[in-house]
């Protein structure tokens, strides 16, 4: 990698060999980085604070808060916070996927509902965790869905420009994405409400914007996006959209309950979860994995030992203020250095026990099974069982395919696969053919009474 280059301050060199630029926006930039002592790459989102004025500053400080406070596997990991005098880097979790409004574009009519259904209740899952935590996203779109491939999962990111609910206090709404928003919120209203009621409110916002998630997830493009913002704007207000009909009954109903121009008639997370169009998925499979580690309590004694020990050796730190850093939740370098390793361990481990799942007498059977297609499309060439017969004690055929499985390459050469609208009071869509259509000291707890409010992601940094 490139190493440290001019510009960023010798707090961060030594620490993270930085590389290309992933990401860029107003006051920040996205750099590919690799951890030093660990090897392991991470993202190192680095902020100017020189360009921030007081209102981004206050947004900024929320979001490290926010990212602090929700550790979920659904959710991209903060793992340390480096404060300079000119710059706030945050070292986040690396996807390896991209975003999913790219992999939205890819599939001009929109992904088979399947697919659509194992996202979106990982994004719902992750939505549901954050709102029991008080904390409302308000930027909800693809751009902020990141992919892990590896891992088979999707996460949230972006957690910036946040406002907090204080009892007595007007809450001044402020948009995301203009396609994205909820029709209350480009209203602007400043709300003055009791808590519960200005919770309500606060989350509405959230579940439409779920609704066009789901809605680009199953048909490819936005339900709200005209020549211009002023049309799109309308659209919006007025509620208006289109439904393609290879969109099953039961999704479309989903998007429509999510869509609705009433904040109060919209479905809960809840309702969300429990409709039979997201039955039988697993909502939460990033449970079966152990990264990203949310505690150190959930290694055993023996990998905590290790770890420690190795960073000991390493000149990392002494025990004692390892052991002091993980139960004060630190977000410093030496969090981060021990988490990394840990992750790495718990891969290198769920690896070798996939590995030997895989070699189990089951799967043994399973993949003769698999070969008798081939067994036979090479009978079919006329060709004698004597010519494979490669243990006496074995009978022809088995003794032919004992060779196809010891030499697959074989096979593959001489056998290639095939390569494969309406208005009204409250939201009303309308059916189309196919044809037809980061300083520290500033980062406090959370009050009880306070709600944290996230909002503009990568297009407003």
């Amino acid at each position: 990698m490139a190493g440290f280059k001019r510009g960023y301050d010798g707090k961060i060199a030594g620490l993270y060999d930085l590389d290309k630029t992933l990401g860029r926006g107003h006051f920040a930039v996205v750099k590919l980085a690799r951890h030093v002592f660990t090897g392991e790459k991470v993202a190192v989102k680095v902020i100017d604070k020189t360009k921030l004025d007081t209102l981004a500053t206050g947004h900024l400080f929320q979001e490290v808060r926010c990212m602090k406070l929700v550790q979920h596997p659904n959710i991209v990991r903060l793992y340390e916070v480096i404060d300079t005098q000119t710059k706030l880097y945050l070292i986040l979790e690396l996807g390896d996927g991209g975003d999913m409004f790219d992999y939205i574009m890819k599939h001009e009519e929109g992904l088979n509902e399947d697919l659509a259904k194992k996202y979106f209740a990982q994004i719902v899952h992750a939505i549901s965790y954050c709102h029991k935590l008080h904390v409302v996203h308000r930027d909800l779109k693809p751009e902020n869905v990141v992919f892990f491939e590896k891992q088979g999962l999707v996460k949230l990111t972006d957690f910036g420009f946040s406002n907090k609910f204080q009892p007595g206090k007007k809450l001044t709404t402020s948009c995301g994405s203009l396609a994205y928003s909820a029709p209350e919120i480009l209203l602007g209203d400043e709300y003055d409400a009791p808590a519960v009621v200005l919770k309500e409110l606060i989350i509405f916002a959230d579940i439409w914007s779920l609704g066009v998630i789901l809605y680009m997830l199953v048909c490819g493009q936005p339900p709200f996006q005209e020549a211009n913002d002023s049309e799109t704007l309308t659209m919006i207000m007025d509620c208006k959209y289109t439904v393609p009909s290879r969109v099953s009954k039961e999704c479309k109903d989903l998007i429509t309950r999510m869509l609705q121009r009433d904040p109060k008639r919209r479905a809960s997370l809840e309702e969300i979860e429990n409709h039979p169009w997201l039955q039988g998925v697993d909502p939460s499979p990033a449970t079966k994995y152990n990264i990203p580690l949310v505690s150190y309590k959930n290694l055993s004694e023996e990998e905590h030992n290790s770890i420690i020990q190795r960073m000991v050796l390493g000149d990392i730190a002494d025990r004692d203020t390892i052991v002091e850093a993980l139960e004060t939740n630190k977000y410093n370098h030496i969090t981060a250095t021990y988490f990394l390793l840990a992750e790495r361990i718990l891969r290198e481990k769920q690896e070798k026990e996939i590995q030997t799942r895989s070699a189990s007498p089951s799967n043994i059977k399973a993949q003769f099974r698999k070969s008798a297609p081939v067994l036979n499309q090479i009978f079919e060439e006329g060709e004698s069982d004597d010519e494979f017969d490669m243990d006496e004690n074995l009978p022809p055929k088995l003794s032919r395919l004992k060779m196809n499985i010891a030499s697959p390459s074989t096979v593959h050469k001489r056998y290639h696969r095939r390569k494969s609208q309406g208005r009204g009071s409250s939201c009303s869509s309308s059916e189309t053919s196919d044809d037809d259509s980061e300083s520290r000291s500033d980062v406090s707890n959370l009050n009880d009474s306070g709600f944290i409010i996230p909002g503009i992601g990568r297009d407003s940094e």
